[in-house]
C-alpha cells in the first residue's frame, strides 16, 4: 500500500504568494461568480496549483478580513486589489526577501553606503542600519558599512521603502579604501 505525503506550505508562503502577485499586477480581475472565485483563480495562474483550494481560499479570506487586500464584484467579474495595508505588507516582503549577490569574480571595487538620518527618525536609522547588517555589509563606521559586490539596486530599494532621501543616504563605488586587508578576510576575497 503507498501512501501520498502532501507537503503542505504553510499559510505564510500563500500570504506571500498572493500579496507578491498582487503587488506585480496591481489590480486582477476574474471572471464568474463568488462560489467559483478561487476556483477560476486557481486556472488563471499556475502559481496556486501547489495549494489545495481551501487553503487559498482561506488565505484570500483572512487577508481580505485584515484588510490587506480588498475583493469588489462588478459585471459578472471580481476584482482584487490590495488596499494601502497590503502594500505595505508586500514592501516588507520584498524588503524581507532581499539579497546582495555575490558575484563569480570580484571586480575590485568597494560599495559605500554613508547615511545621516536625523535623531527624529531614529526608527528608521536603526531599521536601515540592521537591514545593512543583515544584508551582510561591514561596519566601516556607525553610519559607514561597505560591501565589495555592486548593490546600488537593493540600497535604492531600502531608501524607498525607509522613505530616506538621497541626502541622508549616499552610495559610492571606490577601487581604494586605504588598508583594507580586515576587510578581505571578513569577505573571504
Amino acid at each position: 500500500m503507498k501512501y501520498k505525503y502532501y507537503f503542505r506550505k504553510p499559510s505564510s508562503e500563500i500570504v506571500k504568494d498572493i500579496v507578491v502577485w498582487l503587488a506585480a499586477a496591481g489590480i486582477v480581475a476574474v471572471a464568474g461568480g463568488s462560489p467559483y472565485l478561487f476556483i477560476n483563480l486557481q486556472g488563471h495562474s499556475h502559481r496556486w496549483r501547489k495549494y489545495k483550494k481551501r487553503n487559498v481560499a482561506d488565505t484570500f479570506s483572512r487577508l481580505k478580513k485584515q484588510g490587506h487586500i480588498e475583493i469588489q464584484k462588478r459585471n459578472r467579474q471580481v476584482y482584487i486589489h490590495l488596499t494601502p495595508k497590503g502594500k505595505a505588507l508586500a514592501g516588507w516582503l520584498q524588503i524581507d526577501a532581499l539579497e546582495i549577490t555575490r558575484p563569480k569574480r570580484w571586480d575590485g571595487d568597494y560599495h559605500i553606503i554613508m547615511f545621516d538620518i536625523e535623531q527624529l527618525r531614529k526608527p528608521h536609522r536603526e531599521a536601515f542600519r540592521g537591514k545593512l547588517k543583515e544584508l551582510g555589509f561591514y561596519p566601516l563606521q556607525k553610519s559607514v558599512w561597505l560591501c565589495p559586490f555592486p548593490c546600488r539596486d537593493e540600497v535604492e530599494l531600502l531608501k524607498e521603502f525607509f522613505g530616506l532621501t538621497d541626502k541622508e543616504v549616499r552610495y559610492i563605488t571606490t577601487p581604494d579604501i586605504g588598508d583594507d586587508q580586515e576587510v578581505r578576510r571578513f569577505f573571504d576575497l
